[in-house]
């Protein structure tokens, strides 16, 4: 049986349908990645299954008792809260008692509390007695430990990654038998995302989820289903068995429809020949042409793409930017501790690390914005640079899309040919009704989508593009990648999308903590395959006495004898494995007692010492590995 069930659902906003008539069904265990071009509808669809928006037609079946979580692509959270109080007022009922039982708890650590709190502090541990809010707490501390969420942190503090975090904690702490997302990626950083990733798949949680993401859908999804024109189709499978799928359907869709055209254009020749037509008149064949005209008609078109070019305007010097034993701060917090890098002309800059790290920073330095606080930065010469900014900013919600791309005047001029901004604007899918519109009438896709609008307009031989890729649908992300691929200037991005780092950079630049920037050649990839080796060589190192180096070579093929330290450390490591797994099983048992929470244990370094098993486990597993290798054949030799 079915958790959702859609059958013959009709939306409409305005004369263009969003739904048509669909059938969509949503089993249990399925993970299932809705796809559609910006402004087809995605969204409403979400809001339809969640129950925030009534189907003009058709029927929506939910499964009995059916618990949805939702988390939407800009979560609504109140600024004033705290973690704690968020996440828990994802459940009814209890949300209040264990609000205050969490503050109570924080205060009785300080040995000087006021005595009065203990009466208290009694009565809620009573109250979450009787109703079984002692598994509720636990799970509320296991998810924000999973998540890494401080507890006690005010959300206004919190940037838009970790906003998006505490809003999936929500969802999650409500049990939910289908979680929706929308958007789950953006405002992430790569880590998050990877970890989102892993535990998708590994939850058993029945989802639905729109992303752009395309590693993430590779990853995560089990289904894919496209909103295209009103109409649902399912793809079986991972992103990649769906875009060959889909390329095939768009040709045979392409044939289908031009014997069509063909077929009704004879049929309007024959109708026009007048006399002729008129005296071997088929009344059948009339009636035929009718319908044509009516099915040509009712035919909707595929969205046409993004049609825009990006060049370069004159061309800069060959330096770009060169920056020497460059350092920069703020208060405490060091954010460049001593890097040093040469940019040149047509050089494609990644920028990665976590959410808040100083990306924003480095770019402004890169381009004379602000000033390092030790170090020097020489800019080349020649440098027009066009910005586009993560959080939108340079919009104006009471502007008109017309004056935003050209202020003042009815055109622009792209590459040295003078365009009308109506024109300029449909070649980024926007019709000339809504020119006049303003912009905060927009979806996060169409806003993004104008403000390349407005990048491209602009003459530019450096490009510095903070998180381009939110929001936009799979075409147009496609389009951007190659047309960045082909543009002769320089590029400076942030972007937390993998395969959109991959097809555009030539170089990264990573944060790696404490001031620490480091450059790598290559793409994402490439600087993922740097960190798994540095990670496998500092297990290695944790956990053998002898110093890293090339193994001995061997000169005959057979086994290789290990050392009487080796074999006994070998003969050691199951019994040891055996002990810390017994150990990290107490604990887990220790954090689902709910007299732990009743007495005020240290719930926090309980979940510190799991991680530290996690991490020796992790260690003794690798050191197993390697030893067992080395006894296996090789044909190595010297």
């Amino acid at each position: 049986m079915p958790l959702i069930s859609l059958e013959n659902a009709q939306l409409a906003y305005g004369h263009v349908p969003l739904l048509d008539r669909v059938e969509l069904k949503i089993d249990k265990g399925e993970r299932v990645g809705l796809l559609g071009r910006n402004g087809e509808g995605k969204t409403s669809l979400l809001k339809v299954i969640i129950g925030d928006v009534a189907l003009d037609d058709g029927v929506i079946w939910r499964a009995p008792n059916l618990r949805i979580g939702y988390v939407p692509q800009e979560p609504s959270l109140d600024d004033a809260a705290t973690v704690y109080e968020t996440v828990a007022g994802g459940l009814e009922g209890l949300h209040d008692v264990l609000v205050e039982y969490h503050h109570i708890l924080n205060e009785m650590a300080d040995p000087n509390h006021d005595v009065q709190l203990q009466t208290r502090f009694e009565e809620l541990m009573h109250e979450l007695d009787n109703r079984d809010g002692w598994r509720i707490q636990n799970r509320i501390e296991t998810t924000l430990q999973q998540l890494d969420l401080p507890a006690d942190t005010k959300i206004g503090a919190l940037s838009g990654g970790w906003r998006k975090r505490t809003a999936l904690a929500r969802a999650l702490v409500s049990e939910p038998d289908l979680l929706v997302l929308d958007e789950p990626t953006n405002h992430l950083d790569i880590a998050a995302i990877g970890w989102l990733e892993d535990f998708m798949r590994s939850s058993g949680l029945t989802l639905l989820f729109v992303t752009h993401d395309r590693r993430f859908l590779d990853r995560v999804a089990t289904r894919i289903v496209e909103l295209d024109r009103g109409t649902l189709r399912n793809f079986p499978g991972d992103y990649g068995t769906y875009r060959k799928r889909k390329e095939d359907l768009l040709e045979i869709e392409a044939t289908t429809q031009g014997k069509f055209d063909k077929f009704l254009a004879e049929e309007e020749g024959w109708i026009r020949q007048g006399i002729k037509a008129r005296r071997t008149r088929n009344e059948g064949r009339v009636r035929r042409l009718e319908q044509l005209r009516v099915a040509r008609a009712a035919r909707r078109e595929r969205l046409g793409r993004v049609n825009f070019s990006l060049r370069a305007n004159e061309r800069s010097g060959e330096l770009v930017a060169e920056l020497s034993h460059v350092g920069k701060a703020y208060g405490d917090k060091v954010i460049l501790a001593d890097f040093s890098t040469r940019i040149l002309r047509g050089d494609r800059m990644g920028l990665i690390g976590p959410n808040g790290v100083g990306k924003t920073t480095l770019l402004k330095l890169l381009v004379g914005e602000i000033e390092a606080d030790k170090g020097t930065v020489k800019l080349g010469t020649k440098l027009a640079v066009a910005y586009f900014d993560q959080l939108r900013a340079q919009l104006d919600g009471e502007a008109t899309l017309a004056d935003t791309i050209s202020p003042g005047t009815d055109f622009v001029e792209i590459g040295g040919v003078r365009k009308h901004v109506m024109t300029y604007l449909a070649d980024f899918l926007f019709p000339p009704q809504r020119a006049r519109a303003k912009v905060k009438s927009l979806s996060g896709g169409e806003r993004s989508r104008l403000l390349l609008a407005r990048l491209f307009s602009q003459p530019a031989n450096v490009l510095i593009l903070d998180e381009p890729t939110n929001d936009l649908d799979l075409d147009t992300l496609e389009l951007l990648e190659a047309l960045l691929q082909d543009y002769t200037g320089s590029v400076f991005l942030v972007s937390h999308d993998r395969e959109f780092l991959n097809s555009v950079v030539t170089q990264i630049i990573a944060f790696e903590g404490d001031g620490r920037v480091v450059e790598y050649a290559g793409d994402y990839d490439d600087w993922e395959r740097v960190q798994k080796a540095r990670a496998a060589v500092a297990i290695a190192a944790r956990v053998s006495e002898q110093p890293a180096g090339r193994a001995a070579p061997v000169k005959e093929r057979g086994k290789v004898k290990l050392s009487f330290k080796e074999t006994q450390e070998l003969s050691a490591l199951p019994g040891n494995i055996a002990a810390l797994e017994e150990e990290q099983a107490a604990i887990s048992a220790q954090l689902g007692d709910p007299e732990l929470y009743k007495k005020g244990g240290d719930v926090k370094k309980l979940q510190a010492r799991f991680k530290d098993l996690d991490a020796k486990l992790l260690a003794l597993l690798a050191r197993w590995e390697e030893l067992e290798a080395k006894q296996t054949p090789t044909n190595a030799t010297t």
